[in-house]
C-alpha cells in the first residue's frame, strides 16, 4: 500500500532519531510489500534559520499532502533571545492550531527489562501501563491576552489567560473514553476544579461525557494529588484525560517511570483524520550531532503512526516486538545506563532493523 508521510526534523538529536525511525518505516515497507514516500519539511529553530519562520507556509502545504506526519523535536539554547514570534516553539504551538491537533496521546508503558532505570523501585512500576491524553489547542498555551507589561505602579508584571470553550473540553474527553472502553475501562479526569472556573466546567463536561459510556468508570482527581499518585501507585491508572498544561506537566513527570524520556511516543490527533507523532523528549541540543541520542521514543512514534493513521496492527506490533528483544538483549542508549559502556542511536537503529528481519524470517 502507498502511504505519504511528511518528516518533520527540527532541531537538535530531531534529525537523528526521526532519521532511525525512517530506517525502521522502511524495512517495515520492505517486509510488509507497502510503499512510503517521504517529504522532508522544516519546522522550529530549523525554518527559522533558512526560512524567517518558525512554521513556514511550504510546510503546512507538505503536511496537508500527507497521510502522516512524523516530527522530531523543536528548541534550542540558540534561539533563546529571538522575539517571541520568532522561537522554535511557535513551530509547534502553530502547527497544532493550523492542523487542529487536539488531543495528544502518550502511552506510559515500562518494559520490565527496563525497570532498573526508572528511579522508583521495581514493586512501584510493576504493571505500569496507561495513557495520557492531553487536550492540545486550549488553554493557557493559547489563550488572549499573554503579554507582559507594566502596571500603574511602574512595575513589571504579565498575564496569561486560560480560556476553554465547552466543545474544546468534550472533544479530547470523548476521545478519552473512548480509549477507556477499549482498554481496562477507567478515566480519570484530571483537573483544579477546587480553585478554577475553568475546572468546574471540565469536571461538569466529564460528567456529561461519561453517561455516554456506561461500561467506563469515571474518576475525578485533582492535579496535585495526581501528581503524588503518579509516583506513589502509577499502576492504578488506565486513560486519564487533562487540559492543556496540566497533561504537559504529568506526561513528563510520568515519563520517568520508565527510567528515561527517550522511551516515549505520541500521537497528536486531529479530527481530519491527519495526525502527528512525536517522541515525547525534548531537542538535547547538548548532545545534538554526537550520535547517542535515544531513538526508541522516535521508533515507538513510528509504531503509533503505523497503527492509528494506517491501521498496519500487525506492522506495528512487530516495531514494538523488535524494540521490546532488543532491549531484552540488553541494548541500552546512554540515558538507560549507568555504565560507561552504551550503544549508539546508529547501533540501536540497526539493532531494532536486526530484530524485524530476525521476526519476519521466521514467519
Amino acid at each position: 500500500m502507498k502511504k505519504k508521510i511528511a518528516l518533520l526534523p527540527g532541531d537538535g538529536i530531531g534529525p537523528e532519531v526521526t532519521a532511525s525511525a525512517v530506517e525502521i518505516l522502511k524495512s517495515v515497507a520492505q517486509y510488509f510489500g507497502h510503499e512510503f514516500q517521504f517529504e522532508f519539511g522544516q519546522i522550529g529553530g530549523d525554518a527559522i534559520d533558512h526560512a524567517g519562520s518558525p512554521l513556514p507556509e511550504k510546510t503546512i502545504d507538505i503536511c496537508s499532502g500527507a497521510d502522516a506526519i512524523l516530527l522530531g523535536a523543536v528548541g534550542g539554547p540558540k534561539w533563546d533571545q529571538n522575539p517571541s514570534h520568532l522561537r522554535p516553539e511557535k513551530g509547534l504551538l502553530a502547527i497544532r492550531k493550523k492542523l487542529d491537533l487536539y488531543a495528544n496521546v502518550r502511552p506510559v508503558k515500562v518494559f520490565e527489562s527496563l525497570s532498573e532505570a526508572s528511579p522508583l523501585k521495581k514493586e512501584y512500576i510493576e504493571n505500569v501501563d496507561f495513557i495520557i491524553v492531553r487536550e492540545l489547542t486550549g488553554g493557557l498555551y493559547f489563550g488572549e491576552p499573554s503579554k507582559r507589561y507594566v502596571n500603574e505602579q511602574g512595575e513589571p508584571a504579565a498575564v496569561d489567560t486560560l480560556f476553554y470553550k465547552k466543545e474544546e473540553m468534550e472533544r479530547v474527553i470523548r476521545e478519552a473514553f473512548k480509549m477507556a472502553a477499549a482498554r481496562k475501562k477507567k478515566v480519570t479526569s484530571v483537573d483544579k476544579a477546587n480553585v478554577l472556573e475553568s475546572s468546574k466546567l471540565w469536571r461538569e463536561t466529564a460528567d456529561e461525557i461519561a453517561r455516554e459510556f456506561p461500561e467506563v468508570e469515571l474518576e475525578h482527581m485533582l492535579v496535585d494529588n495526581a501528581a503524588m499518585q503518579l509516583i506513589y501507585a502509577p499502576s492504578q491508572f488506565d486513560v486519564i484525560v487533562t487540559e492543556n498544561m496540566f497533561g504537559d506537566i504529568l506526561s513528563d513527570e510520568a515519563s520517568m517511570l520508565t527510567g528515561s524520556l527517550g522511551m516515549l511516543p505520541s500521537a497528536s490527533l486531529s479530527s481530519s483524520g491527519l495526525h502527528l507523532f512525536e517522541p515525547v523528549h525534548g531537542s538535547a541540543p547538548d548532545i545534538a550531532g554526537q550520535n547517542v541520542a535515544n531513538p526508541f521514543a522516535a521508533i515507538l512514534s513510528a509504531a503509533m503512526l503505523l497503527r492509528t493513521s494506517f491501521g498496519f496492527e500487525s506492522e506495528a506490533k512487530a516495531v514494538e516486538q523488535a524494540v521490546k528483544n532488543v532491549l531484552e538483549a540488553g541494548k541500552r542508549t546512554k540515558d538507560l545506563t549507568r555504565n560507561k559502556a552504551f550503544n549508539t542511536t546508529s547501533d540501536i537503529t540497526e539493532d531494532v532493523k536486526a530484530a524485524l528481519a530476525a521476526a519476519y524470517a521466521n514467519v
